[in-house]
């Protein structure tokens, strides 16, 4: 019988993690008791809240639960918490390389601006990989339900901020609202400036969001993409290309994208030849972080130890890693197989 190879283990890079959908429950039930904020029963339990954002009321809904939750932090000390524990759990995941991804603009009414904010959320992520040993960058995103102007100010000041660890550019929200080509003079900048695209897509909207991301924003990355697997030519345009999904497939069922995790179209990616990056999009409101998304390629969709670890070397290949660190965790996925 074959050895069952503990998926933890197995070095990887995360692609995909929001800032404070990064954060542990208990931290959350602790800083919203510091600050004497009342929180829905649905961020209480213990438990994933239920969830459902394929209508606009459950987008709404899950909305909601996110700014409740982004409402707690409002001290860098809390910005250093929740990125330290971040890191501390992407370590126990397995993860060697961290692109975190946040939009400053929705700190910075309580950290005194928008620059003042984006220097503490710097801050920590280069304080928290230091002390844990994790490599992590971040990857600034706009958000779509915002007016295009503010994406370019948020495209200038993350190339202004590029050597202080910004990796990327991305488009956050949901996908039905604001169309791809209003952000284009935004990702230009970003691209210009040397960060990678990676907007989000082919979530809640179909083939042809995804699509827009490629002609309209030329992303390096898509940030889910699984409703690319309706589109034959477009599964062969991302493989010939090169452009890494960023799968996050417990969120897809959360969302009701997917009915169950074996309807998440992993396999027919896979085997388009699509580069893959599993990501826990966000663990807080999802319930299950990294490795967690691994097992259930490996429960649901019967990826074995060679093609995990083919999805761990694809996730380390979509990544912005300096070749150092490329070359020592690839090395580790040839060592897990041994």
């Amino acid at each position: 019988m074959e050895r069952v190879r503990d998926v933890s283990l197995l070095p990887k890079a995360h692609l995909h993690l929001h800032f404070t959908g990064s954060m542990r429950p208990t931290t959350l039930l602790e800083l919203a008791d510091k600050y004497g904020v009342h929180l829905p029963e649905a961020l209480t339990t213990g438990q994933p809240p239920k969830l459902r954002a394929t209508d606009e009321r459950g987008w709404f809904r899950f909305q909601r639960l996110y700014d409740m939750a982004r409402s707690c932090l409002r001290e860098p000390e809390d910005i250093q918490r929740l990125v330290r524990e971040a890191a501390q759990e992407d370590l126990a995941d397995g993860s060697g390389w961290l692109e975190i991804q946040v939009d400053p603009t929705s700190y910075a009414p309580r950290l005194g601006g928008l620059i003042p904010a984006l220097e503490i959320i710097l801050d920590a992520v280069d304080t928290a990989s230091r002390e844990t040993g994790l490599g992590m960058r971040v990857l600034v995103a706009a958000n779509r339900m915002k007016h295009p102007l503010d994406a370019r100010t948020l495209a200038r000041l993350a190339v202004r901020y590029a050597d202080r660890g910004i990796v990327g550019f991305g488009l956050s929200n949901d996908e039905r609202r604001g169309m791809a080509r209003d952000f284009d003079r935004a990702f230009a900048i970003a691209r210009d400036g040397g960060l990678l695209a990676a907007p989000h897509g082919g979530e809640l909207t179909g083939p042809a969001s995804v699509r827009d991301c490629l002609d309209d924003l030329h992303a390096t990355r898509i940030g889910h993409g699984v409703r690319a697997a309706e589109d034959p030519r477009l599964l062969r345009r991302l493989a010939e290309r090169g452009v890494t999904c960023e799968v996050c497939p417990a969120s897809n069922v959360a969302l009701g994208v997917y009915e169950k995790p074996e309807d998440v179209p992993l396999r027919t990616l896979y085997d388009a030849g699509v580069p893959l990056a599993l990501g826990a999009d966000d663990p807080l409101l999802f319930g299950s972080r990294l490795a967690a998304q691994y097992k259930i390629a490996r429960e649901h969709h019967g990826f074995g130890d060679a093609q995990l670890a083919e999805l761990a070397r694809q996730s380390v290949r979509g990544s912005a890693a300096p070749a150092e660190v490329r070359e020592k965790l690839l090395a580790g996925i040839d060592d897990w197989l041994v």
